[in-house]
């Protein structure tokens, strides 16, 4: 189980090694992304809070990168955090998710990407519930449920 101390670390020191990389140009991924799934993942933007289509669905299933598809988080581990955007506990594997400080609008923070194609997730905060007391706040445009 991941915890904040593994979050810094792989912040600082460097992240696992992915399953697999994918890489595609700007024009390819505005040709398969809809314009806010690509402002979203691409250029790091978020989503207004409580707007996202997946903040309030907690089907069973396995959350997978919009851009790759590659499983991110499972539905067994997403919870109501109020904080406006969907909230996992736990990526689906200690590969999955790729971190990085982030120090836009006057403060610090985790970034979290998908570690196979680097699309923009959201952010990781050290708040949420035990055992991890993570919190990955997570835009629902950067995701899609794949439902059981």
């Amino acid at each position: 189980m991941l915890t904040w101390k593994n979050v810094i670390d792989f912040a600082v020191n460097g992240n696992p090694e992915p399953n697999r990389r994918v890489e595609k140009t700007e024009a390819e991924w505005k040709s398969i992304l809809t314009a806010e799934q690509y402002r979203i993942t691409r250029k790091k933007g978020t989503e207004a809070p409580g707007t996202g289509a997946l903040c309030s669905v907690y089907d069973a299933g396995k959350y997978s990168c919009v851009c790759c598809d590659e499983p991110l988080f499972d539905s067994t581990i997403k919870y109501e955090s109020k904080s406006g955007w969907p909230a996992f506990t736990q990526p689906i594997a200690e590969n999955a998710i790729k971190y990085e400080k982030d120090v836009s609008f006057g403060m610090v923070r985790v970034e979290v990407m998908c570690n196979v194609c680097d699309s923009h997730l959201g952010h990781v905060f050290p708040d949420g519930p035990e055992p991890s007391g993570l919190r990955y706040c997570v835009n629902s445009e950067s995701i899609k449920l794949n439902r059981n």
